[in-house]
């Protein structure tokens, strides 16, 4: 070999090993107890809505909304994309939506979750292309107690699988064929809150005559592996019925609606799963399954039974392992139970819905504080007619400016969020050698809402950036603070700021003392105010 090429031929080997690594896609990473989502090497903290389930699906009326999403500070947005308009003639897949919504997102650096309407939507089959709908031999419905069939496609019908994962994988081919590079579509959700209506499980000959069979190997097995991690509520139920891992479904779970909707729940759980994993064999992005959640006092088809639900979570756990994680959509009261019910046994926490409402700001500060939530997402966040004054969209300027420091400090023990009303108008929290005392701005009775019957909800999130050192940030609420100092009693505010981050750099705006921290006692970020303010405490 000549000197020139043995040259050529090792320059190019250096060449070769100096590239950079190819930008890995979308994925989670565990982060201490908290889970993020890393997007293009970094932590992204997704500050997003969710559209109505009908905004996406045209292109012009998309074009009627961008204006009023560009003005909301959002930096997600969560999209239907629906099986019907996909694959509207058997094997002819469309694109054209889809393409348009990423490129448009593209456009206005926005990332994108794309939710898959595909066999179940709000427990029914209205997404199901109408080939599918028309043709319920082939295709066919779950049936209630009487033999009668639903709008809910079977899970029990291999077809309705097949198709359904047929269609879902030429959708995760696309887009990595189309947005590979770009990462524009982030995360996946794969169907929407499952659910059966108006029974606890599938009444279907095949359904029938699966329930009287043994439970399945895969289940059994985790029943014995996982008896001491298991989420307490399905462990009590499961142990008050004997405690088995053999047996018929009867035999292992009992006789009762609940144990109607655990079978239910396994063979929702394998449906999506083999839907999931298929499609993160054509594309691996993040995949989750979001819930409606169950009443309480109802019976499991007085709700959409056998869902994701914190009472299942150790059967879809079970039944279907490519999903990363289960999320809840909260619509009821005591968002706090709610979410911390998702917030256990190492499951990501991710709000993919909440009611659009005066108080859902107060709600995702809380939800990024207390629960390391990798994003937070109001629904139908188009339909406001005044998006610069909505309150979430003051909650969202905020986040933007601390999410530097809120993936910085996740899962590390030094972050709290806050949640209060009228009937839970105090919280405390250990930061920093501090004890801090959170209230609702209403108990210091300076303002005339404050006899109102109903109070709105208060909320913010604490960062402990140093020791005595902390960053503050929400609406509607006042600190004091306790020393945790030996041979100290009381704790003092050394200094306090208000002011913003301007690219990540804290830019002081004023000073606060005398009026604003009624001289030296508090510190207070008024009701349906939004700000940040940075603070130091001493004891003494």
């Amino acid at each position: 070999m000549s000197r020139f090429f043995h040259t050529l031929i090792v320059t190019l080997l250096l060449s070769a090993t100096s590239l950079p690594a190819q930008n890995p896609l979308p994925h989670l990473v565990k982060k201490g107890n908290a889970t993020q989502l890393v997007v293009h090497n970094a932590p992204f903290l997704m500050i997003g809505g969710e559209l109505g389930n009908s905004s996406s699906s045209s292109m012009a009326y998309m074009n009627r909304i961008w204006p009023t999403l560009e003005q909301m500070h959002l930096n997600t947005i969560l999209a239907p994309v629906y099986w019907e308009l996909l694959e509207p003639k058997e094997g002819n897949f469309e694109f054209a939506l889809v393409d348009s919504l990423i490129l448009s997102a593209r456009k206005r650096d926005v990332k994108l979750v794309l939710l898959w309407f595909g066999s179940w939507k709000n427990s029914m089959s209205c997404y199901a292309p109408s080939w599918v709908k028309r043709d319920a031999k082939r295709f066919p419905r779950a049936k209630n107690a009487k033999g009668e069939p639903v709008e809910i496609l079977s899970p029990f019908s291999l077809n309705n699988l097949e198709a359904d994962k047929k269609a879902f994988v030429a959708l995760m081919q696309h887009l990595k064929s189309f947005d590979e590079t770009e990462n524009t579509v982030i995360m996946v959700q794969v169907e929407n809150e499952i659910g059966m209506l108006p029974d606890a499980r599938d009444y279907g000959k095949e359904a029938t005559a699966l329930y009287q069979q043994t439970i399945p190997e895969e289940l059994g097995d985790y029943l014995k592996k996982n008896n001491k991690t298991m989420m307490p509520e399905f462990y009590r139920f499961w142990q008050e019925a004997g405690g088995k891992t053999q047996g018929t479904w009867k035999e292992v779970f009992g006789e009762s609606k609940q144990a109607e909707e655990v079978f239910q729940a396994w063979y929702f759980a394998r449906y999506t799963e083999k839907i999931t994993a298929a499609g993160k064999a054509a594309y691996p992005l993040p995949m989750y399954i979001n819930a409606a959640l169950n009443r309480i006092g109802y019976a499991p088809g007085e709700y959409p039974s056998a869902g994701p639900l914190p009472h299942l979570m150790d059967v879809w756990r079970a039944g279907a392992p490519s999903i990363d994680f289960l999320a809840p959509d909260i619509y009821f009261p005591d968002f706090e139970k709610w979410i911390t019910l998702y917030n256990r046994g190492g499951n990501a926490v991710f709000i993919p819905e909440a009611r659009f409402e005066k108080s859902v700001g107060a709600k995702m500060f809380y939800a990024f504080g207390q629960h390391n939530s990798m994003g937070f997402c109001p629904f139908s966040i188009e339909s406001t007619n005044d998006p610069q004054n909505e309150l979430v969209v003051k909650g969202y300027e905020i986040i933007h400016q601390v999410k530097h420091e809120i993936l910085k400090y996740q899962g590390e023990g030094q972050m709290g969020g806050f949640l209060l009303t009228k009937e839970n108008p105090s919280d405390t929290l250990s930061l920093g050698g501090y004890t801090l005392i959170a209230k609702h701005d209403y108990t210091l009775g300076w303002s005339p809402e404050a006899k109102d019957e109903v109070w709105p909800y208060a909320g913010g999130l604490v960062i402990c950036t140093g020791k005595g050192e902390y960053t503050v940030a929400g609406s509607g609420l006042v600190f004091t603070f306790l020393t945790q100092e030996k041979g100290k009693t009381r704790a003092g505010i050394d200094d306090a700021e208000e002011g913003n981050f301007v690219d990540e750099t804290w830019v002081p705006l004023r000073r606060l003392n005398g009026d604003q921290t009624h001289q030296g006692r508090h510190i207070r970020i008024p009701m349906y105010e939004y700000g940040i303010q940075k603070l130091k405490l001493y004891s003494y």
